[in-house]
């Protein structure tokens, strides 16, 4: 109970910085800097700003068929209300239609238009940008421009930091793309690295099946605690006794965690240079498998004596995984060798932070009679939540407990104010 007040009151805490950049009268641009492919960007567009412009009556929750028949209006007026230029000349803004959709926060729904600056492969040192849209109409509009991604700016994913704003009798600013550094953006992907492995649960419940046997091992006939004899048998479940010292259960964890960081650094390079490109669906799918298997191992021995193979074998797969993850990042293959190093760097912090957490409970309570048990039970746990992730990404499916989580959680963000109502 007290996890979930905290995670509440954090939530009330960040919620206004995360919604501070779309607000009722704001339009937004966000903007993506590229060494060579150019700049990126889109507009993000409050509906109610859009009835108010042009004498709609879209409704409050719109959906994408409702906006698409003005969407050519739309792009006509922004083109008027928006211009960038450099000592490069003009840069025309090129619409393109990859990813025209709306995304919904507290403030309402907002349309988003995306677009590429003509002529911005060789970067300015400075932009000048002209946005007046909406301003004319309502004059306490406000609008924003944002970095979104800027490598060598250490800005990667950034979604809530403006760098311009413009107003009434400010509609056009100046943009400064020299404020940059190799460093900048090593430590920007260092954080993306820790903050990707704390929120990849599948990452982290595979090396919790991978850790879990590490304060106790395998024995025939094994003694629990007080020198309880659990069986005689070839194979028992319940045959593990505690290690002795805590330098075995350390090396154990540390050659764990070595071959699963080689393997996944390995495959995280191979994508990331397009070498090999798996599909999305067969590789969360086998990330899924990975936390059942290493779970099932725990078990019953898979490989007898070679827990490593599958912190190596399946660490493969997950590096794929994290190349998709770079990829949503908007990655899109500079800086590769910084990048790759800071991404990997932040995956081992992330990954030895939740060890740090883990790992002293574990050896706390090896000792316990009930520690074999905790070690099956939790093992067969995740095996269940494991195949239950196989079957939907592997059928791209939605399964009934998958919905009753976000109607729950739906539920409890209606109750806050943060999603609109049913009906």
């Amino acid at each position: 109970m007290k996890k979930l007040l905290a995670l509440i009151l954090w939530a009330f805490l960040l919620f206004p910085i995360i919604s501070y950049s779309h607000q009722p009268d704001q339009s937004i641009i966000y903007m993506r800097v590229y060494e060579e492919a150019g700049i990126d960007a889109r507009f993000e567009i409050n509906v109610n700003q859009l009835n108010e412009a042009f004498g709609l009556n879209l409704p409050k929750y719109p959906k994408w068929a409702d906006i698409e028949p003005h969407v050519d209006m739309i792009k006509a007026y922004l083109l008027k209300n928006t211009s960038f230029s450099s000592k490069y000349g003009d840069h025309k803004i090129l619409f393109t239609d990859v990813d025209s959709s709306m995304v919904w926060t507290s403030f309402g729904y907002f349309v988003k238009i995306p677009f590429h600056l003509e002529n911005s492969e060789t970067l300015p040192d400075d932009l000048l940008v002209t946005y007046s849209a909406f301003i004319k109409e309502n004059p306490n509009t406000r609008n924003l421009l944002t970095m979104e991604y800027n490598w060598k700016a250490g800005l990667v994913n950034n979604e809530t930091m403006f760098a311009l704003d413009f107003k009434e009798g400010a509609v056009t600013k100046t943009l400064d793309l020299t404020e940059k550094s190799y460093w900048k953006g090593f430590v920007a992907m260092v954080e993306q690295g820790i903050w990707h492995i704390w929120i990849g649960l599948d990452h982290i419940l595979f090396l919790l099946a991978l850790i879990l046997p590490s304060v106790v091992r395998r024995t025939q006939t094994a003694t629990v605690g007080s020198n309880m004899e659990v069986g005689k048998s070839k194979f028992n479940i319940w045959g593990w006794a505690p290690v002795d010292r805590f330098r075995p259960a350390f090396l154990y964890i540390l050659k764990i965690i070595t071959f699963f960081t080689i393997a996944h650094t390995i495959t995280l390079s191979l994508a990331a240079l397009n070498i090999i490109v798996l599909p999305s669906r067969l590789v969360e799918s086998i990330i899924a498998l990975s936390i059942g298997l290493a779970a099932y191992h725990n078990i019953k021995p898979i490989f007898k004596g070679k827990d490593w193979l599958i912190a190596f074998v399946f660490g493969l797969f997950h590096g794929f995984g994290f190349a998709s993850v770079m990829g949503e990042l908007g990655f899109k293959g500079e800086f590769l060798t910084l990048t790759l190093l800071g991404f990997n760097v932040g995956v081992e912090i992330g990954q030895v932070l939740i060890i740090a957490l883990i790992f002293p409970i574990l050896y706390f309570l090896r000792n316990l009679k009930s520690y074999p048990k905790i070690l099956v039970y939790l093992s067969a746990i995740l095996i269940v939540v494991s195949l239950y992730w196989l079957v939907e990404r592997a059928f791209d499916i939605d399964l009934p407990l998958d919905e009753s989580i976000r109607t729950f959680g739906g539920d409890i963000l209606r109750a806050l104010g943060l999603r609109r109502p049913v009906g």
